[in-house]
């Protein structure tokens, strides 16, 4: 588990970051101007950031997400778990983390190379659902269908909600995406 003093530094990294790529562009920035604005050292920032791309296209949420899957009952469908865990995920995203994620996602959304990004940052978070459901007994290609296909919905909704209007969440939209995976007849 990160220290309050890691996580504090990381915090500090990515609104830096996020300044100087709103106002200079993500191309224009460098990893330098990145820590010297943050008070750090290149090198602390390659602790906390393994890329540049990594500060726009990564998140904590990975074991967060596989827990909250995991703890959808195992009699359930995998489509299902999957969907269900990334709802109840998602209610854990504060309002702080919303916005910075908003910030996040619109740079993204304007960068091509940044959108492929994207689709590595997902693969490690399938890999997190698929080896969870795994574990609790279920097939691999079909704990990887429906972690793909719940993914798929959530990505949609995420790179939707850069151009949103300000009121709309991003639970709002992940909400919406993901009900049109649910089973007929679900309230979820």
């Amino acid at each position: 588990m990160p220290t309050p003093r890691t996580l504090r530094t990381r915090a500090r990294i990515l609104d830096a970051a996020l300044d100087l790529f709103e106002r200079q562009g993500y191309s224009a920035t460098t990893v330098n101007q990145i820590a010297d604005a943050a008070g750090v050292t290149p090198m602390t920032f390659f602790r906390h950031f393994p890329t540049k791309d990594a500060v726009l296209v990564t998140d904590p949420y990975d074991p967060l997400i596989a827990d909250a899957v995991g703890a959808q009952p195992a009699d359930l469908p995998p489509l299902e778990r999957v969907r269900l865990g990334l709802l109840s995920a998602l209610g854990d995203i504060t309002p702080t983390e919303d916005a910075t994620a908003r910030r996040r996602v619109a740079l993204v959304a304007q960068s091509p190379s940044l959108r492929a990004a994207v689709s590595v940052g997902t693969e490690a978070t399938q890999e997190a659902i698929v080896e969870r459901l795994v574990a609790d007994g279920v097939d691999r290609l079909d704990a990887a269908i429906a972690a793909s296909a719940c993914l798929a919905a959530t990505t949609a909704a995420l790179l939707a909600w850069g151009s949103a209007p300000g009121d709309i969440t991003l639970a709002h939209l992940v909400r919406r995406a993901l009900a049109q995976l649910a089973p007929a007849g679900a309230t979820s």
